[in-house]
């Protein structure tokens, strides 16, 4: 929810399977003695705890009536195309923003606006709210999908290619409660993880970075490019108590979309699974465990009959590449078996007691909740 922040230290014991349940199937850990540290501290960018009135208007969104998406346009036009497919979702906690997936009322949003919501309402860029109801979620790639009680609605389009860095950003939403507020700036960067981010969310990694402003409330809302097409949901940013200016970040369009064609056929979305609890390596690990920096992800724990326990991988073991990719930190993990599909064969080398070895595992659908 609005304001949600990401602790700036994590000990070990509030540590929780990055890609598992954190329950009895998780049998071995590293010693407790061990702090495992965040390196800095996230805001998700979802529901502000500021909901508006709400407020019924008789009106109906006219897709044909916007301007339709052309090679170069002024941010207004552009704003013209994009913002009709762009709402505000309340829920009993506060509010944040959605996308229009589908003309029959399916809206992409971000599972932390609606988590521990059924019901909600939705107001539409017309003026006009209607109920909605979740129908679908996935707290590891922070999606939801929500079905509104209208249809006819205009559907955005999805940019299913990355964006490139120095492209124009556009973000609709509804930052700390302001409907179809409009901010602008540009791709900063591609493929970025919060640093310190995987001790509690498994979502904020593989993301776009742009310095257009996103602010509670932002969350599930659009960042588009100049041909008006959604190239990213808006996801989180660091706050400026951190030191941070204009740092957002957005989930791309295809992870997006594929998220939700998933959540579409049946409610879940696959995830490939590793079996293991990551952690950063802290100067205390390193000295721990007598390494010479501290780049490297620690295994803190494994999960019984898991693809890392059946490979050999122990707690205490250093992860140091998957299929010759350098790890420098959990984040890389989480971003390596975002890119990949259970059943995928991976070869992960590991360091142990000083030596460096490599196992070949088979990657897991993720175990559900």
């Amino acid at each position: 929810m609005g304001g949600i922040m990401l602790s700036p230290v994590m000990t070990q014991g509030s540590f929780r399977m990055a890609d598992s349940r954190s329950s009895s199937r998780t049998s071995r850990r590293i010693s407790a003695a061990s702090p495992v540290v965040a390196l800095t501290v996230a805001a998700l960018a979802g529901c502000t705890l500021m909901p508006s009135a709400p407020q019924e208007v008789e009106a109906t969104l006219q897709q044909e009536e916007s301007p339709q998406p052309t090679d170069e346009m002024t941010i207004p036009e552009l704003v013209d195309v994009v913002q009709p497919s762009v709402v505000t979702i309340f829920t009993e906690s506060g509010l944040g923003s959605g996308v229009i997936y589908s003309e029959d009322g399916v809206i992409i949003t971000n599972e932390h606006v609606i988590r521990g919501s059924r019901d909600v309402e939705i107001a539409f860029a017309d003026g006009q709210r209607v109920s909605g109801t979740v129908t679908a979620t996935d707290r590891v790639s922070d999606l939801a999908l929500v079905q509104s009680d209208r249809t006819g609605l205009p559907a955005a389009e999805f940019e299913t290619s990355l964006p490139e860095i120095g492209e124009l950003a556009v973000v609709i939403g509804s930052p700390l409660g302001f409907e179809s507020t409009v901010t602008a700036g540009i791709i900063s960067g591609l493929h970025r993880d919060i640093p310190g981010s995987a001790t509690t969310s498994q979502s904020l990694v593989d993301l776009i970075q742009t310095d257009a402003p996103i602010s509670p409330g932002n969350s599930g809302g659009a960042v588009a490019n100049g041909e008006g097409k959604i190239v990213g949901i808006s996801e989180a940013y660091i706050p400026p108590s951190q030191g941070a200016v204009a740092l957002g970040f957005a989930i791309p369009a295809a992870t997006a979309t594929e998220v939700a064609e998933e959540l579409l056929e049946d409610g879940t979305a696959d995830h490939s699974y590793i079996g293991l609890v990551p952690g950063a390596i802290t100067p205390e690990i390193a000295e721990q465990l007598r390494l010479e920096d501290t780049t490297g992800v620690a295994v803190l724990s494994v999960a019984e009959n898991g693809p890392a326990e059946q490979a050999g991988i122990r707690p205490g073991d250093i992860l140091r590449s998957i299929d010759d990719e350098e790890l420098r930190s959990p984040e890389d993990l989480l971003t390596a078996l975002r890119q990949r599909d259970p059943g995928d064969e991976v070869t992960i080398e590991i360091q142990r007691d000083g030596e460096s070895n490599t196992v070949d595992l088979t990657l897991a659908d993720r175990p559900t909740e």
